[in-house]
């Protein structure tokens, strides 16, 4: 599936958002570009997967707000909408009741769809990492997780275990709990 995209200055992008026409539909800010966001339902599932997993695990903590595939972030002065984030009580103590937060998530998790561009999550993967985000990035066709935090990336097997390094003490996920049977 081909997801339209077109170059936009910041403001233009926030302006187009407002629109009636796209009041119900979900798009970023990459690189320049509005880019609307498509997904797969297996790459939804996937992402469901993870946000139950995190969202138990973050509320039995009170650790703070774990949102979904509608929840926005500026990121590095672009807009993006990761599948599932979180964002620790310490760094926002309230609600953001924004289209996208202005405080970037700890962690975001991006789950590949076949419309994800490539350049784009590159993008977004420098972008993140720059504003200090951790990011595990899920490749549901390769069952694989990939996490990178600042300095560090590695890569995870079906045989692995996921685990919250320093953003989720204590959270652990085997891999192959993500990708449905």
């Amino acid at each position: 599936m081909a997801v339209q995209t077109r170059r936009a200055t910041v403001e233009e992008f926030d302006q187009f958002i407002q629109r009636p026409e796209n009041t119900d539909k979900l798009f970023e800010y990459v690189g320049g570009e509005i880019v609307e966001v498509a997904s797969s339902n297996y790459s939804s599932e996937v992402a469901a997967r993870i946000l139950i997993e995190i969202g138990i695990s973050v509320k039995s903590r009170t650790m703070g707000r774990v949102t979904g595939a509608d929840g926005g972030y500026v990121v590095s002065g672009e807009r993006y909408i990761p599948d599932v984030a979180f964002i620790s009580k310490e760094k926002q103590p309230e609600p953001s009741h924004e289209a996208y937060n202005t405080t970037p998530p700890d962690l975001a998790v991006e789950v590949l769809s076949p419309s994800n561009d490539p350049g784009d999550i590159r993008i977004k993967l420098f972008n993140y990492l720059r504003a200090g985000t951790v990011v595990w990035l899920v490749d549901p066709d390769k069952k694989e997780v990939e996490v990178y935090a600042s300095g560090q990336a590695k890569k995870l097997g079906l045989d692995s275990i996921l685990d919250g390094g320093d953003v989720l003490p204590g959270f652990t996920l085997p891999v192959k709990e993500i990708f449905p049977d």
